[in-house]
C-alpha cells in the first residue's frame, strides 16, 4: 500500500503546483481549464513512476525521486510545446524548484516513516561503543 500512498502524495504535489499557478495568474478555476493545465505534468508523472518503477521504492530520493521529479517536469514541458502551451524559461524554472521542493519534501519526511527494507543500518549501537 505505500506505493498506492506515494502515487497519491506525487499527485496532489502536482495538482498543488497547477491549482496555486493558475490561482496565481488570475487563470480561474474551471475543470476544462484545470485539467488542460495539469494533463502535461500528469502523464509526465506517470513516466516518471513507470520510468524509475517507482513503486519498488516510493519514498526514495535518489533513483525515485530524482527520476519521479525531472521525468514529471520535462516531460511535462515537452507535452506543452506539443499541445501549443507556453514554456517560458521561468515557468520551467518555478515548475523545478516547486516540484522539487514538495516531491523531494514528502519523500523526506517519508523517510522516517517508511524505513527503506534495502537500506541497512550502519550506526553501531550506542550501547556497544562504550569500554
Amino acid at each position: 500500500m505505500r506505493w498506492v500512498v506515494a502515487a497519491v502524495l506525487d499527485l496532489c504535489c502536482v495538482m498543488a503546483f497547477v491549482l496555486l499557478g493558475r490561482a496565481g495568474h488570475s487563470e480561474g478555476e474551471t475543470i476544462a481549464g484545470i485539467a488542460r493545465t495539469a494533463w502535461p505534468f500528469l502523464a509526465g508523472l506517470l513516466i516518471g513512476w513507470a520510468a524509475t518503477r517507482a513503486w519498488r521504492r516510493p519514498a526514495a530520493l535518489a533513483g525515485t525521486g530524482v527520476g519521479v521529479w525531472l521525468a514529471t517536469v520535462a516531460a511535462g514541458m515537452v507535452l506543452r510545446v506539443v499541445a501549443g502551451q507556453g514554456t517560458a524559461v521561468t515557468f520551467i524554472l518555478v515548475s523545478l524548484v516547486f516540484l522539487g521542493l514538495f516531491m523531494f519534501g514528502w519523500r523526506l519526511v517519508a523517510r522516517r516513516a517508511w524505513p527503506d527494507p534495502s537500506r541497512k543500518a550502519t550506526a553501531a549501537p550506542r550501547d556497544a561503543a562504550r569500554p
